[in-house]
């Protein structure tokens, strides 16, 4: 939608509203909106909104009131279809574009769009004219007066149903009529002030459901796809009244051997979910040790049951800083102890959190029984998509995560390798090859022999 309004000296003055029109959108949807003048006539100068920032109905009537003393749109329409980099011949906004490049103009790239539903109200209450509804073909037969004030107001053909294919046919389409107007009112002579705006976006943004934004930190190596389906909360154990453990997993799998075959019990729905209150008896932590407890109840036939996560915090001289391992991990049930070690592979700097898509016992373990004879070598224990942090815990939400994918995989230690051999071999070949000496004296049938010292 655009509006255009003239003005000659204190005579009155015409205002053309362009405007999209598409199908019902959401009050709280925003477009953008642009107005520029003739030469005749000159916005006054409106500080430009802060970036990001929406402007409503009622900053919307303060811009105009200040710059006026004096189809469905999106600010994505003009970065999609407009001309870069100097390929204005691109564009779909030539017309639209001369007219900014030729006058001084107010741009306001988020506007609300129950606010640029008023616009031709707040023009009609500025110049105290009623609008005109028309069309290019309606102006050119109107003689228009620039000592009446007037409001004229073109609906664009702005197709709400086009595809993305069509979209840019439907804004090149209304450039076309902005022109024609325009060009209307510059061979009447009459100076103007226009509005181009919409009254709803032609393209709408979804915005991710508020569950998601509130989902603690989790690594900056964890992919999208690999965020749990359900927005569980990491478990905290508080000591004191402060936050000092967390732990989250998608999936804790202990398995025991038994009559030659696995068994399997996932822990993870007693431990994380709404409404869930696992037992946290007999953990503590302190700045140089944490011990996790989880106490479950008939897990594999057993009447009680528990899995211990016990983590220390030491000073390396070498790093000069503090690290966290999680040096243990217990099995026990009634009255028996399985031992894992994970001290060689889980660890992170003190001030982060570990994470790992996967810590296993089985295949590319991380844990280790303690010992040949411990009753670790009858469990087994699966841990997916876990993370912990046991020191310097701060809130309810992970500090950074340091994966334990490293960077140096197989894969890449494999091409490093080969070609390193490739460089030597061709490193010696050209060796080789600038070593070779080619014959500087040659035997001459007609003269005599060469002789060769045997020194030489």
């Amino acid at each position: 939608m655009a509006a255009l309004r003239t003005v000659s000296g204190n005579t009155g003055m015409i205002s053309l509203f362009l405007l999209c029109v598409i199908a019902a959108a959401k009050s709280d949807e925003q477009v953008p909106l642009v107005a520029w003048a003739s030469d005749g006539f000159a916005l006054s100068p409106v500080n430009a909104p802060s970036a990001g920032h929406t402007v409503s109905v009622e900053e919307l009537e303060s811009h105009l009131n200040t710059a006026l003393r004096t189809a469905p749109l999106s600010v994505d329409d003009f970065t999609l279809y407009g001309g870069v980099f100097g390929n204005k011949q691109d564009s779909v906004f030539q017309n639209l574009e001369a007219a900014l490049l030729s006058s001084s103009s107010l741009w306001l790239p988020s506007v609300s769009s129950s606010a640029t539903a008023l616009v031709s109200t707040l023009l009609q209450n500025q110049i105290d004219a009623a609008p005109l509804y028309m069309n290019p073909d309606t102006l050119a037969q109107l003689r228009l007066n620039a000592s009446v004030a007037a409001l004229l107001v073109f609906r664009l053909p702005y197709s709400g149903g086009a595809d993305m294919m069509s979209t840019k046919e439907v804004l090149s389409g209304n450039d076309e009529v902005i022109g024609q107007v325009l060009s209307i009112m510059k061979a009447q002579s009459v100076p103007y002030t226009a509005v181009f705006t919409a009254l709803w976006p032609s393209r709408v943004i979804e915005e991710a459901s508020p569950a998601v934004h509130s989902v603690w930190s989790r690594s900056l190596l964890q992919s999208r796809r690999e965020e749990p389906t359900a927005t569980n909360p990491p478990l905290e154990f508080k000591e004191k009244g402060s936050t000092c453990i967390l732990l989250w997993a998608e999936k804790l799998v202990v398995s025991q051997y038994r009559s030659g075959k696995w068994e399997r019990h996932d822990l993870a729905p007693k431990t994380f979910g709404e409404g869930v209150e696992p037992n946290l008896s007999g953990s503590s932590c302190n700045e140089t040790h944490s011990r996790l407890v989880l106490n479950y109840e008939d897990v594999l036939n057993y009447r009680s049951f528990k899995l211990i996560f016990v983590m220390n915090r030491r000073h390396y001289k070498v790093s000069a800083r503090h690290w966290f391992t999680m040096d243990l991990v217990h099995l026990e049930y009634d009255g028996k102890t399985a031992t894992f070690n994970g001290s060689r592979y889980i660890y992170a700097p003190a001030e982060y959190s570990y994470r790992c898509e996967s810590v296993s016992s089985s295949r590319y373990p991380q844990l280790s029984p303690h010992s040949d004879k411990d009753n670790a070598n009858d469990w087994q224990i699966s841990l997916h998509d876990f993370q912990i942090q046991g020191f310097n815990v701060a809130g309810k939400d992970f500090s950074y995560a340091s994966d334990c994918a490293s960077f140096f995989t197989p894969g890449i230690w494999m091409g490093l390798v080969t070609s390193l051999l490739m460089v030597l071999v061709l490193t010696y070949g050209l060796h080789m090859i600038m070593q070779l000496r080619t014959m500087d004296r040659f035997d001459d049938p007609k003269g005599p022999a060469i002789s060769v010292p045997q020194t030489e």
